[in-house]
């Protein structure tokens, strides 16, 4: 079935607010965790939201970007789930040589 542009986007959307709802429902996924998984983290995924705003002439802070990635802002998401990294995670991401996506 042929899919027309509108409905595409439409479709993308979507997938992307599930996506972000998914990763704000599972603060027990750290970020480390998806970079070395996917090679990819809350944080690429808002700078990606970011320069593509850009793209299109529209200024979005990063604080701000981060925010509607996290679900609230990013420092009171750290205080309420972040928590250090462990040698094996940093192991793996060293090996993996992870840049931000």
């Amino acid at each position: 079935m042929a899919m027309d542009d509108k409905t595409r986007t439409e479709l993308e959307a979507a997938a992307f607010r599930r996506l972000v709802a998914h990763l704000q429902e599972r603060t027990d996924v750290q970020n480390i965790d998806l970079m070395n998984l996917a090679g990819f983290c809350r944080n690429c995924l808002s700078r990606w939201y970011r320069e593509e705003a850009g793209k299109k002439g529209i200024e979005v802070a990063d604080p701000k970007a981060r925010e509607i990635v996290y679900g609230m802002p990013y420092e009171e998401w750290k205080a309420k789930y972040h928590k250090e990294a462990s040698g094996d995670q940093k192991k793996a991401f060293e090996k993996a040589q992870h840049k931000h996506g």
